[in-house]
């Protein structure tokens, strides 16, 4: 693949986001081995959430779709806290689940556009993220939310975050009163959410990452970077205890147990994302599945960029024929 033009697309960019790294390199970017206790740990975390009751709640929601009765949605995650979203329910019987989740900055809407007619969704929002589950318990983003409960691998917020991904498939199964099984979907935040929670959950049979978080930290934080990134990293070199915590939350470090079919999208550029570490939690998954895991390179993430609308159709066909395929 030729490497786009980046210094032409990006000629104001305060530094080069591809770190110097060209697709050859990308691809043989390894997860970080996995510290002690890791396993036991994510399996006693999946227990303690499938242990709790989403008591899922429904309103109807305004937004008409040709295929789905949409409704807002609250149910019970990990920690007794309540979280918002939605849910889309065919109108005809469902035949594959899916659970949607979404980018650091939450969400406004559900997105439908790579839903099958026949696939009902859940859209739950993360704890403390908006629009949804803005809450007192948890840090808002702009203050601090990537950081909250950092000091122990028992209250870090992403141990929650995982958990909201479990519990919302709970609760998905208990509105539709059937176990089908589920696909997740997410990007950025929600990519690496998925595939921290992914491994322990036997519900789930495939999953699309687009531009997945909190990959190879060894990496992430010595590579420059924006947004909730450059505040972990930040914190880290004030306080080195938490790059210990960190280990047991690196999304490449989880990708190495998947053990089902997946589609990531991994940019050659990306400002928010080390591309590093994306491509480490594909080459994680890939070790561990083979050709079961597929990768669309994308030109460029978290930016505009000229290419940007045809490959987002092409990740879009992508994620729609994983669904259906498994159905």
């Amino acid at each position: 693949m030729t490497a786009p033009p980046f210094q032409t697309w990006f000629p104001d960019a305060p530094f080069d986001a591809t770190h110097g790294y060209d697709l050859d390199a990308l691809l043989q970017v390894q997860p970080p081995a996995a510290p002690a206790g890791f396993d036991d740990y994510w399996q006693r975390v999946y227990t303690d959430a499938r242990a709790v009751d989403p008591q899922p709640w429904m309103t109807p929601d305004p937004m008409t779709s040709r295929h789905h009765e949409v409704h807002h949605i609250d149910l019970t995650t990990l920690d007794g806290l309540r979280l918002g979203g939605w849910v889309a329910l065919p109108h005809g019987p469902a035949r594959i689940g899916a659970v949607i989740s979404h980018g650091y900055g939450g969400r406004a809407e559900p997105d439908l556009s790579a839903l099958p007619a026949d696939a009902a969704a859940i859209f739950p929002v993360a704890r403390g993220l908006p629009t949804m589950s803005l809450m007192p318990e948890v840090l808002r983003p702009e203050d601090g939310h990537v950081i909250d409960g950092i000091e122990s691998v028992d209250t870090y917020v992403l141990r929650g975050c995982a958990a909201d991904v479990w519990c919302a498939a709970t609760a998905l199964h208990q509105l539709l009163e059937q176990e089908l099984p589920l696909v997740f979907v997410g990007g950025s935040f929600g990519g690496g959410q998925g595939a921290l929670a992914l491994p322990w959950d036997e519900r789930f049979v495939a999953a699309a990452l687009n531009v997945p978080s909190f990959g190879q930290y060894d990496l992430r934080l010595a590579q420059q970077c924006t947004g909730s990134g450059a505040r972990v990293t930040e914190y880290v070199r004030d306080h080195p205890q938490a790059r210990e915590v960190l280990r047991y939350f690196d999304a490449a470090t989880a990708a190495t147990r998947l053990r089902i079919p997946t589609l990531m999208a991994c940019a050659l550029w990306d400002p928010a994302v080390p591309p590093a570490g994306q491509f480490a939690v594909h080459n994680a998954a890939r070790s561990a599945t083979g050709d079961a895991a597929r990768l669309q390179v994308l030109s460029a993430g978290h930016a505009e960029y000229p290419s940007q609308v045809t490959e987002a159709a092409v990740w879009l066909r992508g994620v729609r024929d994983l669904i259906n395929t498994a159905a």
